[in-house]
């Protein structure tokens, strides 16, 4: 029984210096280092706009033909924005002026976000409008990264703005990346605008009870060179006086009505014949001088219009009544031209 006990203390022995064989899990970590791009924004343009000054809003605004704008008119941007680093990143955008085409111009003005435009993913407008594409791919609305802003420069007056400018839209982030509107627009802002006329408005001798024509008056369109300035010409005047106590009347009293004129007109191929004169010393009391319509005619003509440098050739015919007697000398046949 001894042995036996013995024999069992040793085997447990033996067991208990055994190494014990288990399950076990092990592991190592590597470092990561993830670099996000600076996403420059981008900026796209979806809507623009030319607004007159509106200083006589009786006359009627014609398109502007070409690329120049006066003191309180105004050019207006709408434009998407996009940065993939999100649009709360985006820091200022705004509309530039100077001279080079391009990105660092000087900062005219500041441009309004349009927050309602951020509200929906379904929003198409004015987002359709934009053609935003990045190379070759299409962009798709996306609120978290795009905002829509709205950008208007009002001509300032030519003491600060004179000249050919070049404008756009830029955008800038906190990183100071900034993107530029590939639409840049070359503009003549405050042009001087000039009329000339090469000749004499004058009768002599004229015998009561006929028709005395003038010789022919040229009237031009004398813009500052380079601004394109076309012309929308209109003539009006008034009744003449003699201003000398020489017992005038014609044919009733001392004034010779302005109804007594008429006047021939030659534009490029277009002739004009026997039109009469509105009665007035305003432009907006003005007729167009190609055929007479007023500021409130449905549309412009085109055959009216003098580009540069551009003149037409006006010959007047005088009825002057029976009886008539005196040296009318006072009064005024006025020339216009309003740039379209």
């Amino acid at each position: 029984m001894k042995k036996t006990f013995s024999l069992l203390t040793i085997a447990l022995l033996v067991l208990s210096v055994t190494p014990a064989v288990l399950a076990v899990s092990v592991g190592t970590g590597v470092g990561i280092d993830i670099i996000t791009e600076d996403f420059a924004p981008r900026v796209w343009m979806c809507n623009r706009g030319v607004a007159d000054d509106m200083v006589e809003p009786q006359l009627y605004n014609a398109p502007r033909f070409n690329n120049y704008a006066f003191e309180g008119e105004s050019i207006t941007w709408d434009v998407l924005v996009m940065d993939k680093n999100g649009k709360e990143k985006i820091m200022d955008v705004f509309a530039t002026i100077g001279d080079v085409q391009g990105a660092g111009n000087d900062i005219e003005v500041n441009c309004v976000r349009n927050v309602h435009q951020d509200i929906s993913e379904d929003s198409t407008y004015p987002f359709d409008q934009c053609e935003a594409t990045i190379l070759e791919e299409e962009v798709e609305w996306n609120s978290k990264l795009m905002a829509m802003y709205t950008c208007t420069l009002t001509v300032e007056t030519p003491e600060s703005m004179w000249g050919e400018y070049w404008l756009t839209v830029e955008a800038e982030d906190m990183d100071g990346l900034t993107g530029t509107m590939a639409q840049n627009e070359y503009w003549f802002l405050n042009p001087i605008i000039a009329l000339s006329i090469d000749g004499d408005l004058t009768f002599e001798d004229v015998r009561p009870g006929s028709v005395a024509r003038s010789s022919t008056l040229l009237i031009g369109n004398d813009a500052e060179d380079g601004s394109g300035v076309i012309m929308d010409m209109y003539i009006s005047g008034t009744d003449f006086y003699d201003s000398a106590s020489s017992g005038a009347m014609c044919p009733t009293t001392n004034q010779l009505s302005l109804s007594a004129f008429t006047y021939d007109v030659v534009n490029g191929q277009s002739l004009s014949e026997d039109q009469s004169i509105l009665w007035g010393d305003t432009i907006a009391q003005a007729g167009r001088i190609m055929d007479g319509a007023d500021f409130n005619s449905a549309s412009p003509d085109p055959t009216n219009f003098l580009a540069p440098g551009a003149e037409m050739s006006i010959t007047f015919q005088l009825d002057l009544p029976e009886p008539c007697n005196g040296d009318f000398d006072t009064g005024s046949i006025y020339f216009w031209g309003e740039a379209i």
